[in-house]
């Protein structure tokens, strides 16, 4: 272990980081594993949090758990199993999440079930399970992500932006609960990300429309005033910044990331 890690006010510490198999998710827990904080990777792909965690430290403080955000016996499983490598819960970051876009004429029971599931109860669930950890210990950091669609709506997304508003809600709700027992609870609101899911979204565009990677992508960042893709790293960057000491009247808030987007 380096000396910077070792001496790093995380160091020692143990996040639980959903949605960790790729993108944002494995972007914030090698940031977080770089503070050395020991890390619990829960997701649904085993291979992809296998390769991740290989490359956390070769995977000295990470644990890879397949877990599904909607199965409530499954997340205890899996904090369970957290808890048996690295112990209690100090840090949760609630990453996981699932975007799609329909008219809302056709956004169906499956389609709205299926959001609320994965973006607002997978949230509700995990942080359940985290709370009573972070209650003994005396300290405790909850940061969620959600979106700038948590935060206005937008024509095609109505059961999106309602899991993500819901989130914030939750956020708020917690935030103050708990403002007096070391534990803050934000909410990160993200544009559109360089992730897979981005790229499926231009991948989805070219076939309605038949525009070109180029285009495809000036269409999604258009509402953006820097006209670009927000990086996985400035994600991480914001979750770090909420978790290390500095930021502990910090709470119940909802940071917007952006480029001047939402104000």
């Amino acid at each position: 272990m380096s000396t910077h890690t070792a001496t790093t006010p995380l160091a020692g510490k143990h996040a639980i980081v959903t949605g960790a198999s790729r993108g944002i998710g494995a972007a914030i827990a090698a940031a977080l594993a770089a503070d050395g904080v020991c890390v619990s990777l829960l997701g649904r792909d085993a291979g992809n949090l296998r390769r991740v965690s290989d490359g956390l430290n070769g995977g000295n403080r990470a644990f890879p758990i397949v877990a599904d955000m909607t199965d409530a016996a499954s997340l205890q499983n899996a904090f369970a199993a957290a808890r048996g490598r690295f112990g209690a819960v100090h840090l949760l970051v609630n990453n996981a999440g699932q975007a799609a876009s329909a008219k809302f004429t056709d956004t169906d029971e499956a389609l709205w079930n299926r959001l609320i599931a994965v973006n607002l109860t997978g949230t509700f669930l995990a942080t359940r399970h985290a709370v009573p950890d972070m209650l003994a210990e005396g300290f405790g950091r909850i940061v969620n992500i959600a979106s700038t669609a948590g935060l206005r709506g937008a024509p095609y997304i109505s059961a999106y932006a309602s899991s993500k508003h819901a989130v914030i809600g939750l956020t708020r709700s917690l935030a103050l609960e708990y403002a007096t027992r070391n534990i803050t609870v934000n909410a990160l609101c993200p544009g559109f990300v360089d992730t897979d899911i981005v790229k499926e979204a231009i991948a989805n565009i070219k076939r309605k429309t038949g525009r070109s990677d180029s285009e495809a992508l000036a269409a999604l960042v258009a509402s953006n005033p820097q006209r670009r893709l927000v990086e996985p790293r400035e994600v991480a960057d914001a979750v770090m910044w909420l978790c290390r000491p500095g930021s502990e009247s910090v709470t119940g808030q909802n940071i917007v990331l952006a480029g001047g987007e939402v104000t």
